[in-house]
């Protein structure tokens, strides 16, 4: 058990090595919690190289090929940045964040923007608890997403119109 528990760390550390994440440490759970930023930007990821516990600073995932936000971290203490992937569904958000999130250009954008205007944690939440989004990013199911309007006191929009997703 000792030796797989050292294989998994020797893994992590080589992990932050390449991708230069500094001021790490390793949970027993096996997340990393960061003291400062991870730069993850631009590196053609499908899916995040560790599992995050809490950063301290900024996250950038940004111009990768993620379609998930599995292994992101539980808390962000700066911005947050998931900007141009495949992201179709949002569990795994960050729970807590302190600064700016950008999200746009992924095809959860489009849920989001219908909420414009309203506090973008407080919808990601109910999108979520709600399940609103199903079948691994391919279905929204329409009741589901008028009872969030409804939840938030926000006037449904007159046509919903989801160019990435079927809507039951």
């Amino acid at each position: 058990m000792r030796l797989i528990k050292l294989f998994e760390n020797f893994k992590i550390f080589f992990i932050c090595k390449r991708y230069y994440i500094k001021n790490y440490t390793i949970n027993s759970d096996g997340t990393v919690d960061v003291d400062g930023d991870v730069h993850l930007f631009d590196k053609e990821l499908t899916k995040l190289p560790l599992k995050f516990g809490k950063v301290g600073g900024n996250f950038n995932c940004n111009f990768n090929k993620l379609t998930t936000l599995e292994g992101c971290p539980q808390s962000v203490g700066g911005y947050f940045n998931c900007y141009n992937n495949y992201l179709k569904d949002l569990y795994s958000f960050p729970e807590f964040f302190d600064g700016e999130v950008y999200y746009q250009s992924n095809p959860v954008s489009e849920i989001l923007y219908l909420f414009d205007g309203y506090r973008l944690g407080k919808v990601i939440d109910f999108l979520n608890e709600y399940d609103v989004i199903q079948q691994d990013g391919k279905v929204v199911i329409l009741d589901r997403l008028e009872e969030i309007f409804h939840t938030l006191n926000m006037q449904i929009p007159k046509e919903i119109n989801l160019k990435n997703y079927e809507v039951y």
